[in-house]
Protein backbone atom coordinates (compact mmCIF):
# COMPACT_ATOMS: atom_id res chain seq x y z
CA UNK A 1 0.00 0.00 0.00
CA UNK A 2 0.86 3.44 -0.62
CA UNK A 3 1.86 5.69 1.86
CA UNK A 4 0.41 9.51 1.96
CA UNK A 5 1.81 12.57 3.09
CA UNK A 6 -0.75 15.22 5.15
CA UNK A 7 -0.47 17.47 1.78
CA UNK A 8 -1.45 14.66 0.02
CA UNK A 9 -4.47 13.50 2.32
CA UNK A 10 -5.62 16.77 2.16
CA UNK A 11 -5.62 16.87 -1.56
CA UNK A 12 -7.63 14.18 -2.02
CA UNK A 13 -9.84 14.96 0.70
CA UNK A 14 -10.61 17.96 -1.01
CA UNK A 15 -10.45 16.49 -4.31
CA UNK A 16 -13.27 14.02 -3.35
CA UNK A 17 -15.38 17.03 -1.75
CA UNK A 18 -15.05 19.00 -4.87
CA UNK A 19 -16.82 16.18 -6.66
CA UNK A 20 -19.25 15.45 -4.16
CA UNK A 21 -20.44 19.22 -4.11
CA UNK A 22 -20.16 19.59 -8.10
CA UNK A 23 -20.47 16.39 -9.33
CA UNK A 24 -24.31 17.04 -11.52
CA UNK A 25 -22.24 19.67 -13.15
CA UNK A 26 -19.32 18.30 -14.01
CA UNK A 27 -20.98 15.29 -14.68
CA UNK A 28 -23.06 17.15 -17.30
CA UNK A 29 -20.49 19.60 -18.20
CA UNK A 30 -18.88 15.27 -19.61
CA UNK A 31 -21.78 14.02 -21.26
CA UNK A 32 -22.30 17.54 -23.31
CA UNK A 33 -18.81 17.86 -24.61
CA UNK A 34 -18.82 14.33 -25.32
CA UNK A 35 -22.14 14.54 -27.80
CA UNK A 36 -21.20 17.70 -28.73
CA UNK A 37 -17.92 16.56 -29.95
CA UNK A 38 -19.12 13.86 -31.43
CA UNK A 39 -22.26 16.32 -33.52
CA UNK A 40 -19.49 18.61 -34.48
CA UNK A 41 -17.13 15.70 -36.05
CA UNK A 42 -19.77 13.66 -37.72
CA UNK A 43 -21.45 16.99 -38.93
CA UNK A 44 -18.18 18.27 -40.51
CA UNK A 45 -17.29 14.72 -42.17
CA UNK A 46 -20.88 14.69 -43.48
CA UNK A 47 -20.49 17.60 -45.07
CA UNK A 48 -17.48 17.05 -46.83
CA UNK A 49 -19.27 14.33 -48.12
CA UNK A 50 -22.17 15.90 -49.22
CA UNK A 51 -25.09 15.00 -47.21
CA UNK A 52 -25.78 18.55 -46.78
CA UNK A 53 -27.78 18.14 -49.65
CA UNK A 54 -30.84 15.59 -48.38
CA UNK A 55 -34.34 16.77 -49.08
CA UNK A 56 -36.59 17.60 -46.81
CA UNK A 57 -33.96 19.63 -44.11
CA UNK A 58 -32.67 15.87 -43.20
CA UNK A 59 -29.06 16.61 -42.52
CA UNK A 60 -29.60 17.51 -38.49
CA UNK A 61 -31.32 14.15 -38.27
CA UNK A 62 -28.66 11.98 -40.26
CA UNK A 63 -26.06 13.81 -38.12
CA UNK A 64 -28.02 12.37 -34.97
CA UNK A 65 -28.24 9.06 -37.44
CA UNK A 66 -24.21 8.96 -37.18
CA UNK A 67 -23.79 9.74 -33.40
CA UNK A 68 -25.99 6.91 -32.49
CA UNK A 69 -24.17 4.58 -34.56
CA UNK A 70 -20.79 5.35 -33.27
CA UNK A 71 -21.81 4.61 -29.81
CA UNK A 72 -23.03 1.13 -30.88
CA UNK A 73 -26.73 2.36 -31.34
CA UNK A 74 -29.15 0.64 -33.58
CA UNK A 75 -30.70 2.21 -36.53
CA UNK A 76 -33.49 0.64 -38.40
CA UNK A 77 -34.04 0.98 -42.33
CA UNK A 78 -37.19 0.56 -43.78
CA UNK A 79 -38.27 0.81 -47.28
CA UNK A 80 -41.40 1.15 -48.95
CA UNK A 81 -42.37 1.05 -52.56
CA UNK A 82 -46.06 1.16 -53.05
CA UNK A 83 -48.03 -2.09 -53.53
CA UNK A 84 -46.90 -3.40 -56.59
CA UNK A 85 -43.20 -2.80 -55.15
CA UNK A 86 -40.97 -3.63 -52.47
CA UNK A 87 -37.25 -2.51 -50.98
CA UNK A 88 -35.16 -4.31 -49.12
CA UNK A 89 -32.58 -2.21 -46.93
CA UNK A 90 -29.87 -2.79 -44.21
CA UNK A 91 -26.98 -0.84 -42.77
CA UNK A 92 -24.40 -1.32 -40.50
CA UNK A 93 -21.26 0.45 -39.69
CA UNK A 94 -20.03 2.25 -37.16
CA UNK A 95 -18.01 5.85 -37.60
CA UNK A 96 -14.94 5.17 -35.72
CA UNK A 97 -13.78 8.45 -36.35
CA UNK A 98 -16.40 10.01 -34.32
CA UNK A 99 -16.56 6.85 -31.88
CA UNK A 100 -12.64 8.27 -31.01
CA UNK A 101 -13.42 11.67 -30.56
CA UNK A 102 -16.31 10.85 -28.30
CA UNK A 103 -14.62 8.22 -26.30
CA UNK A 104 -11.56 10.83 -25.57
CA UNK A 105 -13.52 13.50 -24.78
CA UNK A 106 -15.38 11.80 -22.36
CA UNK A 107 -12.55 9.86 -21.10
CA UNK A 108 -10.62 13.40 -20.51
CA UNK A 109 -14.36 14.86 -18.47
CA UNK A 110 -14.49 11.69 -15.98
CA UNK A 111 -10.79 11.96 -15.39
CA UNK A 112 -10.17 15.81 -14.89
CA UNK A 113 -12.07 15.90 -11.50
CA UNK A 114 -9.67 12.68 -10.25
CA UNK A 115 -6.66 13.92 -11.11
CA UNK A 116 -3.91 14.67 -8.37
CA UNK A 117 -5.17 11.90 -6.21
CA UNK A 118 -3.05 8.41 -5.09
CA UNK A 119 -6.17 6.43 -4.65
CA UNK A 120 -10.30 6.72 -4.94
CA UNK A 121 -12.90 4.98 -3.12
CA UNK A 122 -14.98 2.39 -4.54
CA UNK A 123 -17.96 4.14 -3.75
CA UNK A 124 -16.76 7.88 -5.15
CA UNK A 125 -16.06 6.08 -8.25
CA UNK A 126 -18.78 4.69 -8.83
CA UNK A 127 -21.18 7.55 -7.40
CA UNK A 128 -18.93 9.37 -10.06
CA UNK A 129 -19.66 7.32 -12.67
CA UNK A 130 -23.52 6.98 -12.12
CA UNK A 131 -24.04 10.72 -12.72
CA UNK A 132 -22.00 10.50 -15.68
CA UNK A 133 -24.42 7.59 -17.02
CA UNK A 134 -27.65 9.35 -15.87
CA UNK A 135 -26.87 12.22 -17.86
CA UNK A 136 -25.80 10.22 -20.59
CA UNK A 137 -28.76 7.85 -21.02
CA UNK A 138 -30.85 10.95 -21.09
CA UNK A 139 -28.80 12.89 -23.63
CA UNK A 140 -28.50 9.75 -25.77
CA UNK A 141 -32.00 9.40 -25.93
CA UNK A 142 -32.78 12.79 -26.60
CA UNK A 143 -30.11 12.42 -29.90
CA UNK A 144 -31.65 9.02 -30.60
CA UNK A 145 -35.45 10.27 -30.86
CA UNK A 146 -34.17 12.86 -32.60
CA UNK A 147 -32.63 10.26 -35.05
CA UNK A 148 -35.43 9.67 -37.93
CA UNK A 149 -36.08 10.33 -41.50
CA UNK A 150 -38.20 9.44 -44.75
CA UNK A 151 -36.31 9.97 -48.29
CA UNK A 152 -38.30 9.76 -51.57
CA UNK A 153 -35.66 7.83 -53.90
CA UNK A 154 -35.84 9.60 -57.55
CA UNK A 155 -35.90 6.17 -60.25
CA UNK A 156 -35.67 8.33 -63.57
CA UNK A 157 -36.26 7.84 -67.09
CA UNK A 158 -39.22 5.56 -68.11
CA UNK A 159 -39.20 3.56 -64.54
CA UNK A 160 -40.35 7.01 -63.35
CA UNK A 161 -43.03 7.03 -65.64
CA UNK A 162 -43.50 3.14 -64.68
CA UNK A 163 -43.99 4.57 -61.37
CA UNK A 164 -46.71 7.03 -62.06
CA UNK A 165 -48.52 4.74 -63.59
CA UNK A 166 -48.85 1.83 -60.60
CA UNK A 167 -48.72 4.50 -57.85
CA UNK A 168 -44.58 3.10 -57.31
CA UNK A 169 -42.95 5.46 -55.29
CA UNK A 170 -39.71 3.87 -53.45
CA UNK A 171 -38.58 5.43 -50.31
CA UNK A 172 -36.26 4.55 -48.06
CA UNK A 173 -36.46 6.01 -44.07
CA UNK A 174 -34.26 5.48 -41.18
CA UNK A 175 -35.28 4.77 -37.34
CA UNK A 176 -33.55 4.36 -34.24
CA UNK A 177 -34.40 1.50 -31.74
CA UNK A 178 -34.64 3.42 -28.86
CA UNK A 179 -34.28 0.79 -25.95
CA UNK A 180 -31.35 -1.10 -27.51
CA UNK A 181 -29.53 1.98 -28.52
CA UNK A 182 -29.34 3.00 -24.51
CA UNK A 183 -28.36 -0.35 -23.48
CA UNK A 184 -25.23 -0.73 -26.28
CA UNK A 185 -25.06 3.05 -25.51
CA UNK A 186 -24.41 2.00 -21.96
CA UNK A 187 -22.37 -0.32 -22.30
CA UNK A 188 -20.20 1.67 -24.57
CA UNK A 189 -19.62 4.61 -21.74
CA UNK A 190 -19.05 1.90 -18.96
CA UNK A 191 -16.67 0.48 -20.96
CA UNK A 192 -14.36 4.26 -22.34
CA UNK A 193 -14.87 4.72 -18.59
CA UNK A 194 -13.01 1.87 -17.47
CA UNK A 195 -10.77 1.87 -20.10
CA UNK A 196 -9.85 5.27 -19.25
CA UNK A 197 -9.36 4.40 -15.44
CA UNK A 198 -7.15 1.40 -17.03
CA UNK A 199 -4.90 3.73 -19.23
CA UNK A 200 -4.28 6.72 -17.14
CA UNK A 201 -1.21 6.59 -14.78
CA UNK A 202 -2.46 9.25 -13.10
CA UNK A 203 -6.20 8.16 -12.24
CA UNK A 204 -7.06 6.64 -8.58
CA UNK A 205 -8.19 3.17 -8.04
CA UNK A 206 -10.01 1.84 -5.39
CA UNK A 207 -7.11 -0.19 -2.59
CA UNK A 208 -8.68 -3.68 -3.93
CA UNK A 209 -7.52 -2.33 -7.40
CA UNK A 210 -4.83 -1.26 -7.21
CA UNK A 211 -2.33 -4.32 -8.45
CA UNK A 212 -4.09 -3.88 -11.21
CA UNK A 213 -1.76 -0.85 -11.96
CA UNK A 214 1.30 -3.34 -12.21
CA UNK A 215 -0.20 -5.61 -14.27
CA UNK A 216 -2.79 -4.29 -16.64
CA UNK A 217 -2.44 -1.04 -16.72
CA UNK A 218 0.73 -0.92 -18.76
CA UNK A 219 -0.78 -3.47 -21.16
CA UNK A 220 -4.00 -0.82 -21.34
CA UNK A 221 -1.56 1.62 -22.13
CA UNK A 222 0.91 -0.04 -24.58
CA UNK A 223 -2.92 -0.84 -26.95
CA UNK A 224 -4.30 2.57 -26.58
CA UNK A 225 -1.26 4.04 -27.86
CA UNK A 226 -1.25 1.79 -30.62
CA UNK A 227 -4.33 2.41 -31.67
CA UNK A 228 -3.74 5.88 -31.60
CA UNK A 229 -0.49 5.65 -33.27
CA UNK A 230 -1.87 4.23 -36.33
CA UNK A 231 -4.62 6.58 -36.15
CA UNK A 232 -2.07 10.09 -36.13
CA UNK A 233 -0.12 7.64 -39.46
CA UNK A 234 -3.32 7.27 -41.69
CA UNK A 235 -4.23 11.31 -40.63
CA UNK A 236 -0.68 11.96 -42.39
CA UNK A 237 -0.89 9.81 -45.01
CA UNK A 238 -4.87 11.46 -45.63
CA UNK A 239 -3.72 14.66 -45.44
CA UNK A 240 -0.68 14.12 -47.89
CA UNK A 241 -3.20 12.59 -50.22
CA UNK A 242 -5.71 15.53 -49.70
CA UNK A 243 -3.09 18.16 -50.67
CA UNK A 244 -1.93 16.21 -54.01
CA UNK A 245 -5.05 14.72 -55.49
CA UNK A 246 -8.53 15.67 -56.73
CA UNK A 247 -10.81 14.10 -54.53
CA UNK A 248 -10.26 16.12 -51.30
CA UNK A 249 -13.49 16.74 -50.16
CA UNK A 250 -14.26 12.71 -50.37
CA UNK A 251 -10.49 12.32 -48.23
CA UNK A 252 -11.51 14.61 -45.25
CA UNK A 253 -15.11 13.06 -44.99
CA UNK A 254 -13.03 9.54 -44.55
CA UNK A 255 -10.71 11.30 -41.69
CA UNK A 256 -14.08 12.71 -40.14
CA UNK A 257 -16.02 9.55 -40.35
CA UNK A 258 -14.15 6.38 -40.94
CA UNK A 259 -10.08 6.73 -40.42
CA UNK A 260 -10.12 4.43 -37.60
CA UNK A 261 -11.77 1.82 -39.68
CA UNK A 262 -9.29 1.87 -42.77
CA UNK A 263 -6.24 2.05 -40.04
CA UNK A 264 -7.17 -0.57 -37.80
CA UNK A 265 -8.43 -3.03 -40.92
CA UNK A 266 -4.97 -2.46 -42.12
CA UNK A 267 -3.34 -3.42 -38.68
CA UNK A 268 -5.15 -7.14 -38.61
CA UNK A 269 -3.99 -7.31 -42.37
CA UNK A 270 -0.53 -6.46 -41.64
CA UNK A 271 -0.64 -9.23 -39.08
CA UNK A 272 -2.03 -11.85 -41.98
CA UNK A 273 -5.63 -11.77 -40.81
CA UNK A 274 -7.77 -11.84 -43.97
CA UNK A 275 -11.63 -10.55 -44.14
CA UNK A 276 -14.27 -11.83 -46.62
CA UNK A 277 -16.38 -8.95 -48.03
CA UNK A 278 -17.62 -8.21 -51.43
CA UNK A 279 -18.96 -5.07 -53.14
CA UNK A 280 -21.44 -4.81 -55.13
CA UNK A 281 -24.10 -1.75 -57.21
CA UNK A 282 -23.30 1.88 -56.03
CA UNK A 283 -21.61 1.02 -53.23
CA UNK A 284 -17.45 1.57 -52.51
CA UNK A 285 -15.39 1.04 -49.95
CA UNK A 286 -13.67 4.18 -48.27
CA UNK A 287 -10.06 5.03 -49.93
CA UNK A 288 -7.78 3.63 -51.19
CA UNK A 289 -9.45 2.21 -54.37
CA UNK A 290 -7.56 -1.10 -54.22
CA UNK A 291 -9.91 -2.48 -52.05
CA UNK A 292 -12.78 -1.72 -53.82
CA UNK A 293 -10.81 -3.55 -56.90
CA UNK A 294 -10.36 -6.77 -54.48
CA UNK A 295 -13.89 -7.08 -53.39
CA UNK A 296 -16.16 -5.63 -56.17
CA UNK A 297 -17.62 -8.22 -58.14
CA UNK A 298 -20.35 -11.08 -57.86
CA UNK A 299 -18.59 -13.55 -55.63
CA UNK A 300 -17.41 -13.50 -52.53
CA UNK A 301 -13.84 -12.34 -51.75
CA UNK A 302 -10.83 -12.18 -49.49
CA UNK A 303 -9.47 -9.23 -48.64
CA UNK A 304 -5.77 -9.88 -47.11
CA UNK A 305 -1.81 -9.24 -47.88
CA UNK A 306 -2.17 -11.41 -50.84
CA UNK A 307 -4.80 -10.28 -52.58
CA UNK A 308 -4.01 -6.92 -52.39
CA UNK A 309 -0.47 -7.36 -53.61
CA UNK A 310 -1.89 -8.37 -57.02
CA UNK A 311 -2.81 -4.93 -57.24
CA UNK A 312 -0.84 -2.85 -55.38
CA UNK A 313 2.95 -4.12 -54.15
CA UNK A 314 2.88 -1.57 -51.42
CA UNK A 315 0.89 -3.63 -49.03
CA UNK A 316 3.81 -5.26 -47.99
CA UNK A 317 5.06 -2.27 -46.13
CA UNK A 318 2.17 -3.38 -43.61
CA UNK A 319 4.24 -5.90 -42.55
CA UNK A 320 6.97 -3.75 -41.88
CA UNK A 321 4.91 -0.78 -39.76
CA UNK A 322 3.21 -3.20 -37.75
CA UNK A 323 6.49 -5.39 -36.44
CA UNK A 324 7.87 -1.66 -35.72
CA UNK A 325 4.64 0.06 -34.12
CA UNK A 326 4.13 -3.07 -32.09
CA UNK A 327 7.82 -3.33 -30.81
CA UNK A 328 7.53 0.08 -29.59
CA UNK A 329 4.24 -0.85 -27.97
CA UNK A 330 5.65 -4.05 -26.34
CA UNK A 331 8.79 -1.90 -25.13
CA UNK A 332 6.81 0.82 -23.32
CA UNK A 333 4.29 -2.24 -21.97
CA UNK A 334 7.87 -3.28 -20.43
CA UNK A 335 9.29 -0.22 -19.49
CA UNK A 336 6.22 0.70 -17.36
CA UNK A 337 6.03 -2.38 -16.07
CA UNK A 338 7.34 -3.44 -12.51
CA UNK A 339 11.43 -4.34 -13.03
CA UNK A 340 10.94 -8.06 -11.84
CA UNK A 341 8.80 -9.19 -13.91
CA UNK A 342 9.87 -12.05 -16.32
CA UNK A 343 10.29 -11.76 -20.47
CA UNK A 344 8.17 -14.48 -20.64
CA UNK A 345 5.21 -12.50 -18.59
CA UNK A 346 5.55 -9.52 -20.37
CA UNK A 347 5.26 -11.53 -24.06
CA UNK A 348 2.33 -13.41 -22.38
CA UNK A 349 0.76 -10.36 -21.50
CA UNK A 350 1.39 -8.53 -24.84
CA UNK A 351 -0.15 -11.92 -26.40
CA UNK A 352 -3.61 -11.15 -24.45
CA UNK A 353 -3.47 -7.19 -24.78
CA UNK A 354 -3.32 -7.60 -28.76
CA UNK A 355 -5.67 -10.79 -29.00
CA UNK A 356 -7.98 -8.52 -27.09
CA UNK A 357 -7.73 -5.45 -29.37
CA UNK A 358 -7.53 -7.21 -32.53
CA UNK A 359 -10.92 -9.29 -31.17
CA UNK A 360 -11.76 -5.57 -30.43
CA UNK A 361 -11.07 -4.18 -33.86
CA UNK A 362 -12.60 -7.56 -35.90
CA UNK A 363 -16.14 -6.53 -33.52
CA UNK A 364 -16.41 -2.92 -34.35
CA UNK A 365 -14.53 -2.76 -37.86
CA UNK A 366 -17.52 -4.64 -39.60
CA UNK A 367 -19.34 -3.33 -42.36
CA UNK A 368 -22.95 -4.68 -44.14
CA UNK A 369 -24.92 -2.76 -46.35
CA UNK A 370 -27.64 -3.76 -48.74
CA UNK A 371 -30.60 -1.97 -50.62
CA UNK A 372 -32.79 -3.86 -53.32
CA UNK A 373 -35.90 -2.91 -55.19
CA UNK A 374 -38.48 -5.16 -56.76
CA UNK A 375 -41.11 -4.09 -59.08
CA UNK A 376 -43.73 -6.59 -60.09
CA UNK A 377 -42.07 -9.13 -58.51
CA UNK A 378 -38.54 -9.26 -60.88
CA UNK A 379 -36.17 -9.34 -58.43
CA UNK A 380 -33.79 -6.40 -57.59
CA UNK A 381 -33.48 -3.99 -60.30
CA UNK A 382 -28.93 -3.74 -60.86
CA UNK A 383 -29.33 -0.36 -61.38
CA UNK A 384 -31.39 0.63 -57.62
CA UNK A 385 -29.57 -2.29 -55.59
CA UNK A 386 -26.25 -2.64 -54.17
CA UNK A 387 -24.47 -5.17 -51.27
CA UNK A 388 -21.30 -4.41 -49.40
CA UNK A 389 -20.38 -6.32 -46.93
CA UNK A 390 -16.73 -7.20 -45.07
CA UNK A 391 -16.31 -9.53 -42.08
CA UNK A 392 -13.24 -10.80 -40.74
CA UNK A 393 -12.15 -14.49 -40.46
CA UNK A 394 -12.17 -14.59 -36.47
CA UNK A 395 -9.89 -17.59 -35.77
CA UNK A 396 -7.15 -16.34 -38.10
CA UNK A 397 -6.93 -12.62 -36.81
CA UNK A 398 -7.38 -13.65 -33.55
CA UNK A 399 -4.43 -16.81 -33.22
CA UNK A 400 -1.69 -14.38 -35.60
CA UNK A 401 -2.80 -11.94 -33.01
CA UNK A 402 -1.42 -14.28 -30.33
CA UNK A 403 1.70 -15.66 -32.07
CA UNK A 404 2.51 -11.87 -33.12
CA UNK A 405 2.09 -10.29 -29.16
CA UNK A 406 4.07 -13.84 -27.69
CA UNK A 407 6.98 -13.41 -30.01
CA UNK A 408 7.14 -9.43 -29.92
CA UNK A 409 5.61 -8.96 -26.32
CA UNK A 410 9.33 -10.93 -26.07
CA UNK A 411 11.38 -8.80 -27.80
CA UNK A 412 10.11 -5.98 -26.36
CA UNK A 413 11.08 -7.16 -22.76
CA UNK A 414 14.68 -7.66 -23.97
CA UNK A 415 14.51 -4.32 -25.25
CA UNK A 416 13.43 -2.75 -22.08
CA UNK A 417 16.50 -4.31 -19.95
CA UNK A 418 18.26 -1.42 -21.79
CA UNK A 419 15.83 0.99 -19.48
CA UNK A 420 16.96 2.14 -16.24
CA UNK A 421 13.98 1.41 -14.28
CA UNK A 422 15.16 0.61 -10.80
CA UNK A 423 12.55 -1.31 -9.52
CA UNK A 424 10.34 1.48 -8.66
CA UNK A 425 7.86 1.05 -11.31
CA UNK A 426 5.55 -0.09 -8.63
CA UNK A 427 6.09 3.36 -6.83
CA UNK A 428 5.94 5.14 -9.88
CA UNK A 429 2.32 3.58 -10.61
CA UNK A 430 1.51 4.93 -6.67
CA UNK A 431 2.25 8.41 -7.06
Amino acid sequence: MSSQTPSDRAVTRHSAQAVARHGWVQALLTVLAGLVTMGVVASLGLWAAGATDLPDNAFPRVVAATVVTAVGGSIELSGNAGALAETDVGLTVIPLSVTLAGALVTAWGFLRPLRHRAEAGTAELAGWAARIAVLWLLGLLGVALAARQTFAISVGGELEDLGDLFGISPEVGFTTDVPLTLVFGLLWLAGVLVLALLVSRGAPLPGRLVPLQTSVRPAAYAMVALLLAYVVLGLVVALVVAATRDYAAETFALILLGLPNLVWLALTIGLGATWNGRVQGPFALPMPHVLDEVLRGPEVSELNLGTLAEYDGRVWWLVVVDAVLLLAAAFVMAARSPAGMRAWQHAVHMAVALTLTVLMICLVGRISAHYGLSVLGIGDLGFLSGDLFLRPQWWTALGLALLWGLVIGFLGALLARTVSRKGRAGKEWQR
